[in-house]
């Protein structure tokens, strides 16, 4: 039995050693802490250091066209939400016709409201403003707003990324691929740096007054104040805009556009390791070459046909292999290509019939004799059609009776659109059977960027179909209706029900 001092010298010795251990495990549980904050610090470093998107840049004075700087600046590369500088250009273009007003508003679907971050958050049903939705754009980078947008223009995502498209061809972006709206990974979204610098300042020459909206620092959406991404504007002397993008293939990208003291250039991004290596990229070229910009304006306007003197002449790049999965769209002046024409996924060939005055028929919008009869809009385009086409019965030859919708086609002379595999005016016969309409377009490579479009979606009905466009007149200028024909009733409806499923609008038509 412990006497009572043994007790109190026993409680002691124990009472130590416990706080021995106890300060024994402290430390080697502080050890074992700080081994795994170096080791995160280490992968993280690690993994910083092994992420090597592909750069590109490029410095245009806007004052002269002249190039003042440019590092790979026509190797293709990923635009990211670059790429809704574009989606603006074409919401820019609807509002300075007229066909829409910054107070219209544009119906949410299912498919943009699922769109990836960063978004609003709009929910399928819900509305917006093409104002908010030009902010949010700007500044939020929302890619359910940018997919709002091409759906309520284009009809779906995809044949609004082929007007992107041709309307980058058109402008002289030639190495451009559009194929969505917001810049999501998408292997065949692609462009350049030289191509963006183009677009940047295509997007100032036709559209001043829209284009301020690029220097707008913060929106407000239900309540929440949303920061413009582009972290330069009213910290960098002189940045009005314009975008910022980022996904894992491309970096961190950014075109911005500088005016101080009478200089004006340019400045476009490619593969920054994070936003604040990007931004201090672009900050040493801005500072570097606006101070050799010209003060005075001689280059010519960027417009549609405009053909930039900065286009790609010098010898091509060295190949990057990890460009090995992107698309190579071709130059103007390669092989058929050419500005406004081109297209990145190659069409099927189609044929397009022109009809053009001659003995048989006449234009008029005077009263209809009693001895001819009048031809019809089709359905898709009715009510935009202004001029009244009539035809002589006596001096048409004797034929079968032909529907009111293939008129036109009959006893014209056919032209060639311009492609190899146009039918001569010798050869075009009238179409037969059933055939479906998918659509009537401004331009004939519209037209057929969605014929080409279709047959992919419904290839199973439509891969022996004759596929053509037919232009008819407009108030101002030519529609182009986008068909194929040489269907029965059932493989029509099928095909048309296929391409509904897609967000592709058609109906069915007789001949």
């Amino acid at each position: 039995m412990l006497r009572e001092g043994d007790r109190i010298h026993y409680g002691l010795r124990w009472g130590a050693l416990g706080l021995a251990a106890l300060l024994m495990t402290g430390a080697v549980s502080g050890e074992v802490q700080a081994r795994a904050r170096h080791h995160h610090r280490h992968h993280k470093s690690h993994a910083v250091s092994h992420y090597n998107p592909p750069y590109a840049s490029i410095v245009v004075d806007v004052n002269s066209g002249k190039v003042l700087q440019e590092t790979n600046a026509d190797s293709q590369r990923h635009p990211a939400s670059l790429s809704k500088m574009m989606t603006l250009y074409l919401l820019f273009e609807r509002l300075q016709q007229g066909k829409i007003h910054l107070s219209s508003e544009m119906e949410v679907s299912a498919h943009a409201a699922a769109m990836a971050p960063s978004k609003l958050g709009l929910k399928p049903g819900e509305h917006i403003r093409v104002e908010d939705a030009i902010q949010a754009i700007v500044t939020k980078s929302a890619n359910d707003v940018a997919v709002v947008v091409a759906e309520n223009l284009g009809g779906s995502e995809l044949a609004f990324a082929h007007m992107m498209t041709a309307k980058a061809h058109a402008l002289g972006m030639s190495r451009t691929n559009y194929h969505n709206a917001s810049g999501l990974p998408d292997d065949l979204q692609i462009t350049t740096a030289r191509d963006q610098a183009i677009l940047a300042r295509a997007l100032q020459d036709r559209f001043p007054k829209f284009y301020r909206y690029f220097s707008t620092r913060f929106f407000v959406w239900n309540g929440q104040r949303m920061r413009n991404h582009n972290h330069l504007l009213g910290k960098v002397d002189g940045v009005d805009g314009i975008k910022t993008g980022y996904i894992r293939d491309s970096g961190f990208n950014i075109a911005v556009d500088v005016r101080r003291k009478g200089h004006h250039i340019v400045a476009i991004v490619f593969g920054g390791h994070s936003a604040r290596a990007r931004d201090a990229q672009v900050r040493n070229l801005i500072d570097t070459k606006i101070k050799v910009a010209s003060l005075k304006r001689t280059a010519p306007m960027v417009v549609e046909g405009w053909r930039t003197r900065i286009a790609a002449s010098a010898p091509s790049p060295a190949k990057d292999p990890r460009e090995a999965n992107l698309v190579r769209v071709s130059e103007p002046g390669e092989g058929s290509v050419a500005p406004g024409s081109a297209a990145p996924l190659k069409p099927h060939p189609v044929k397009t019939v022109t009809v053009r005055p001659g003995k048989r028929q006449f234009a008029a919008l005077s009263p209809l004799p009693s001895n001819s009869r009048k031809v019809e809009p089709a359905p898709s385009d009715a009510g935009t059609i202004t001029t009244v086409a009539t035809v002589k019965r006596a001096a048409l030859p004797s034929r079968p009776p032909v529907a009111k919708h293939a008129a036109l086609t009959l006893s014209a002379e056919v032209g060639s659109a311009g492609d190899a595999d146009d039918t001569s005016a010798a050869e075009a016969k009238p179409h037969s059977g059933w055939m479906i309409q998918i659509g009537a377009f401004d331009s004939e490579h519209e037209a057929k960027l969605r014929l080409a479009a279709a047959k992919k979606k419904a290839s199973s009905q439509l891969g022996k179909a004759d596929s053509f466009t037919e232009r008819v007149a407009k108030a101002d200028k030519p529609l182009y209706r986008a068909r194929f024909a040489g269907l029965d009733k059932p493989e029509a409806e099928k095909a048309c029900k296929n391409l509904k499923r897609s967000d592709i609008p058609c109906f069915v038509l007789k001949n």
